[in-house]
């Protein structure tokens, strides 16, 4: 099944964004650490030009942080980018990104110069648990489902810095379905645009050539099963998820390992390496 989700308010959030880039000073990009590069927009690369821009790669307490590791160093080669692994919710992570924002742009920040940053990121990666957390109170909705910011705001923090938030923008048309199937994985393709068996047994391919060991140790196996759909079988027998007859549910079983995997029950696992087939393709 190719994974297709374009919700309508995107197309109005990229006319959003590029409106507001000619008065922003640094562009933060909230990516999520498990797969940075399939996490960030190419439309944003195009947008942004050449202004410094942080990414932040969230969740980084649920990915495998030699993985992280390498992604902070393959995004710093880029001209005018840091890169911050950080778990949004804590406040003490999230007070590294001022301070990166003002070495960034020294001249702004300071009184009688605002530094203006805009928060951009794709659906349901942590951005607007992010800004509740730079602000210190809740501001932007949060949700474990993807699109709940669909209006910008203007949030002052109160400390020379102000942020614009924008509506979650995803590519529209994900050409690289390795992409995509990471993306479903992760919880940022809505349940209208994906399979949840197709996409649980990609994942299960995964994390089986991958992370066997942490897969043994969640669901309790000595072996490794011989394929995927052996291993969606061993999980649905584990859990209990049984159809009449004692045959296994695997769109149960499927909804459950995908559940445990975003949740971070399997470990920290990353999705996607540097040098991999991993990133999105931009459309001819």
């Amino acid at each position: 099944m190719k994974i297709e989700w374009y919700p309508g308010h995107m197309a109005k959030a990229k006319r959003q964004i590029a409106e507001v880039l000619p008065k922003i000073d640094v562009v933060i990009e909230v990516l999520d650490a498990r797969l940075p590069l399939s996490s960030a927009n190419p439309m944003l690369e195009k947008l942004r030009g050449s202004k410094p821009c942080i990414k932040v790669l969230n969740k980084s307490d649920l990915a495998d942080p030699l993985v992280t590791s390498a992604w902070v160093k393959y995004f710093e080669r880029q001209a005018g980018v840091r890169a911050l692994p950080i778990d949004s919710r804590k406040r003490s992570a999230a007070a590294q990104i001022p301070k990166l924002c003002r070495r960034l742009v020294p001249h702004r920040g300071v009184p009688g110069k605002t530094l203006r940053a805009m928060v951009v990121g794709i659906p349901n990666v942590g951005k607007s648990t992010l800004i509740n957390t730079l602000a210190g109170k809740k501001i932007a909705r949060v949700g474990d489902k993807p699109a709940i910011t669909t209006c910008p705001q203007q949030i002052d923090l109160r400390n020379g810095i102000h942020l614009a938030d924008t509506p979650g923008l995803l590519w529209p048309d994900i050409r690289n379905q390795k992409s995509a199937y990471r993306l479903a994985a992760s919880g940022a393709i809505g349940e209208g645009g994906m399979d949840y068996p197709s996409v649980a047994l990609f994942t299960a391919e995964f994390l089986m050539n991958h992370y066997p060991g942490q897969l043994a140790k969640r669901y309790k196996f000595d072996e490794l099963p011989e394929n995927a759909a052996a291993l969606i079988d061993l999980v649905g027998r584990r859990r209990g998820c049984l159809a009449t007859g004692g045959d296994v549910d695997r769109f149960r079983t499927s909804e459950l390992l995908l559940r445990e995997l975003r949740a971070g029950l399997i470990g920290p696992v990353s999705l996607e390496m540097p040098g991999e087939d991993a990133g999105q393709e931009d459309p001819a």
